[in-house]
């Protein structure tokens, strides 16, 4: 039976009407109890919700594509200023409305991904997770334009919730001083910012929820809800999710995502996990290089590679066994603020003979009366040579070693292994260059070492000290 014009155009308007409903609900989509998408495939993200209701501080580490931000923190978020809780939720509940904080880490991406999750597109507020009839009112930021600055949400309670969208290039002055029941951090923040979050809520008894991808390594926030490195007194929980932790990444899907990302990349944006190098330059465990101190046999040539500089002046030393091409680290100097005399004094007791290799930098850095400080410390009895600073090919060199067996590290280097563990890329690839001067300074050991490795010396008598502490069978030569 075919319909008249007029019944057409009210099957159009009930089918708009419908499609309306379901673009202004769309929380109620979310993990649903049956089908391919169903709630008990989606273990990491329901754990990570309960986890709410014992734990004031969550963090989920997160792989690409696995819907921190939607699926996640935003979710969640959503049912605190909203009041309106699944059945199946068994995590924090707020009986009131809330003051909640939405944060990302420029404007830019706070408007086009935050508050369009929240809230739906410019024009269609009401379609994105929070329910279109739950939204009192909107405020525009100062600047006006498509940026929101706040959303009155309306709670089932019969209160108001209030959501701020901040963004951490605002810097930490702007997480000052209020009060807050519930924070989401949708990109890592850095550690000045989470802890003016963090006091935030220590009045309200509130939570913080932290949604990223472990690209920068072990930083001081990831750090901090590691084991080993967990307070025990402080309330923290960690979630790692990656791809296999999801059942909407098919197959093909991953091949596809896992070949386009960077090498250095592909543990934390595949598995969401930082140790072996989330943005890692030498992802390997210390295990496969780190031994026990030994004394040097006094055939195996000696030199050393050198980062100069007034914060921070820094030396590596080693020793080559030629017949198996192995470079042995055994020795570091790590100062900061001191005259090149006082470095050198440091460096002339372990071998005033040896070849130093020195940032070519030093060439054309003064420090004092226009003097270079390559010409400062030759000067003062150094025998230095400029290395090499093509930094890629550089890292490239070091990670050769490391990954071949030829480069070990004795454990009595902490301020190497320190440098090791923070050595990192940012999410463009870029080498961090903070607390990096040992690591830069084997770079120019490792490049030179061709020239630098020329003469034997006697075993270093610091090396002989430390290695009769260590079990005989670990000695070498």
């Amino acid at each position: 039976m075919s319909l008249n014009r007029a019944e057409n155009l009210e099957l159009a308007k009930l089918l708009r009407e419908k499609e309306r409903r379901v673009s202004v609900t769309k929380i109620a989509r979310f993990y649903p109890d049956t089908g391919s998408l169903r709630r008990e495939l989606y273990p990491k993200h329901t754990e990570f919700f309960a986890a709410g209701s014992a734990y004031r501080e969550r963090l989920m580490l997160a792989a690409n594509r696995v819907g921190k931000t939607e699926g996640v923190g935003c979710y969640e978020l959503t049912l605190h200023l909203t009041g309106v809780y699944p059945a199946w939720w068994v995590g924090k509940r707020f009986p009131d409305g809330v003051r909640a904080w939405a944060v990302g880490d420029t404007g830019k991406t706070v408007r086009e991904i935050l508050q369009n999750v929240l809230l739906g597109p410019v024009g269609q507020y009401g379609t994105g997770l929070i329910p279109q009839e739950a939204i009192h009112r909107v405020r525009k930021g100062m600047g006006g334009g498509d940026v929101i600055e706040c959303v009155y949400v309306k709670h089932v309670s019969g209160g108001m919730s209030e959501l701020l969208f901040k963004s951490y290039d605002q810097r930490r002055v702007a997480f000052q001083g209020t009060s807050q029941d519930v924070i989401l951090l949708d990109e890592e923040p850095p550690h000045g910012i989470y802890v003016e979050c963090l006091l935030r809520t220590m009045t309200t008894g509130g939570i913080i929820m932290a949604t990223f991808m472990p690209l920068l390594g072990k930083t001081e926030v990831v750090k901090q809800f590691l084991p080993g490195f967990v307070d025990e007194k402080a309330s923290r929980k960690l979630i790692i999710a990656g791809w296999n932790d999801v059942p909407h990444l098919t197959e093909e899907m991953k091949t596809e995502l896992y070949t386009s990302i960077p090498p250095y990349q592909r543990e934390a944006r595949c598995s969401g996990v930082p140790q072996l190098g989330a943005g890692a330059i030498y992802p390997m465990a210390e295990a496969d290089f780190v031994v026990k101190d030994f004394a040097l046999p006094a055939t195996w040539p000696c030199a050393y590679g050198m980062d100069v500089g007034w914060n921070r002046t820094a030396a590596i030393w080693g020793a080559l066994d030629k017949a198996t091409d192995t470079l042995y680290l055994y020795s570091e100097h790590y100062r900061g603020q001191a005259e090149p005399v006082v470095h050198t004094s440091s460096i002339t007791a372990k071998g005033a003979g040896l070849v130093g290799c020195i940032d070519p930098a030093s060439r054309s850095r003064s420090q004092k009366d226009g003097m270079h400080l390559l010409d400062i410390y030759r000067s003062l009895g150094l025998k230095l040579t400029p290395s090499p600073n093509a930094k890629e090919a550089g890292i490239f060199a070091v990670w050769t070693r490391l990954a071949s067996g030829r480069l070990k590290v004795m454990a009595s280097l902490s301020n190497w292994l320190n440098e090791f563990r923070s050595y990192s890329r940012n999410s463009e690839g870029e080498v961090i260059e903070t607390e990096d001067h040992l690591m830069d300074a084997t770079r120019y050991l490792i490049m030179s070492a061709q020239s630098a490795f020329t003469s034997p010396r006697a075993p270093d008598t610091e090396i002989i000290r430390r290695a009769t502490y260590q079990e005989a069978g670990a000695w070498m030569g």
